[in-house]
């Protein structure tokens, strides 16, 4: 997919402005001529970044499924490297199902700002009981499904249609992936159009929301910024046990040769920019180079330790904030959504990565997705630890896979180096 560079801190500074704009306007003469200007602004800002969700979403779904079937056609390596991914995944989604809406109940949003939410129209839509829910995974219609943005049971016709399109003669198969890669590309192209003018369409939606809620917005964002970052800090944790006990090095030397990867995860927020420090650590920890050079790359295109967990808080979130109830089926449906979209978006920026993977899990649960066009702009700080969470717990089950390798003719059994 094309790279996009997004101008973040002018996101953040416009988000910030645009809230404190609102507070001071807040109960004066001018907040309805504010209010008249700003809303319609934000709006529309906030429908032109909705409408690349579906067609994104399937496209990079589509490839996804494709990249990993054919990686676990490549050998036994790469089948227990999935695995490892998929169980880590897999415990990190369902952990924080867990405890997010314990860390809700226990530390309460600030009232204020889900006050000014519930001004703005926010509403939930509608989620089915146990029957309707299991019906509801299969739609008759995916055109019309499309159009009501029902957004669980496309993900598994997309899902299917990928693992059919694998299927297909050769010529086939790359005709229908080369369009999907096409159609990703441009709704990438149109996404990073509308993220560039973010500042301005952030700005009209926080003035609006800073009018309604004077400085109770800040308290909010605060307390969502610890909260999510919270969840990706007890990934990050766990890549110390995965290094620790999977790749049976020492807690202070695996502590110690993550620092050059982690310093420049800090400053790059990419693991892509990363991969060569990981690679670093990987030889302070002498595992085998031909395990770091299969398992390494492997991991930053198709695996993000962090992503399901802190993408399913902030699902959880925003229901919370919007009062929308979290029923078994509901939470069910954010953890095999998460799971999924996980796949297609890796490798982009957070701020896409964002929309596309967080938009598709709040409309499986019937959490309304307007919230995220204002919690995106304060990504920049959880991204932080998503980055380092996702970097550490990279060269942990590379470091796992290296020791677990068993064949000599398998990725990870050469000689280590010295």
């Amino acid at each position: 997919m094309t790279p996009i560079k997004l101008p973040a801190g002018w996101t953040f500074a416009a988000l910030i402005a645009g809230l404190a704009l609102g507070w001071v306007l807040s109960g004066g003469p001018a907040e309805a001529s504010a209010a008249a200007v700003a809303g319609p602004i934000g709006t529309v800002w906030l429908r032109a970044l909705q409408m690349t969700i579906v067609p994104l979403v399937a496209a990079l779904l589509v490839m996804g499924i494709a990249r990993m079937i054919a990686t676990a056609s490549a050998g036994p390596v790469a089948r227990r490297t999935l695995l490892t991914f998929f169980a880590i995944l897999a415990a990190g989604t369902v952990f924080a199902a867990i405890a997010m809406p314990a860390l809700l109940e226990a530390f309460p949003i600030p009232g204020r700002a889900a006050s000014a939410l519930a001004a703005e129209g926010t509403l939930a839509q509608p989620v089915p009981g146990l029957g309707a829910f299991v019906e509801s995974l299969v739609a008759s219609n995916v055109i019309a499904a499309a159009a009501q943005t029902a957004m669980l049971p496309l993900v598994v016709f997309f899902v299917a249609l990928a693992v059919a399109i694998t299927r297909l003669a050769e010529p086939q198969r790359e005709l229908l992936l080369g369009f999907f890669e096409a159609l990703g590309n441009a709704m990438l192209t149109i996404i990073g159009w509308v993220l560039w003018l973010a500042p301005g369409g952030v700005f009209a939606l926080a003035l609006t929301v800073g009018l309604a809620s004077g400085g109770g917005a800040f308290a909010a964002l605060g307390h969502y910024i610890l909260l999510v970052s919270g969840l990706g800090f007890v990934v990050l944790l766990a890549a110390y046990g995965v290094g620790t006990v999977g790749g049976r090095h020492g807690p202070v030397r695996f502590a110690r040769a993550m620092l050059p990867a982690q310093a420049v995860a800090i400053s790059t927020q990419s693991s892509l920019a990363s991969l060569p420090a990981m690679l670093q650590s990987c030889r302070l920890l002498e595992v085998r180079e031909s395990s770091a050079d299969f398992v390494l790359p492997l991991a930053v295109a198709v695996f993000r330790a962090t992503s399901p967990a802190m993408n399913l808080g902030v699902a959880i979130y925003v229901a919370h904030l919007a009062g929308v109830e979290l029923t078994p089926a509901t939470i069910a449906a954010g953890v095999a959504v998460a799971l999924v979209t996980t796949i297609g978006s890796v490798s982009l920026p957070g701020a896409i990565s964002f929309v596309t993977s967080i938009g598709p899990i709040a409309m499986a649960m019937g959490v309304p997705i307007e919230p995220l066009a204002l919690l995106v702009a304060v990504e920049m700080l959880p991204d932080i630890v998503r980055t380092v969470g996702n970097v550490t717990m990279d060269v942990a089950v590379t470091a796992t896979v290296d020791r677990t390798s068993a064949t000599s003719d398998e990725p990870g059994n050469s000689t280590r180096n010295p």
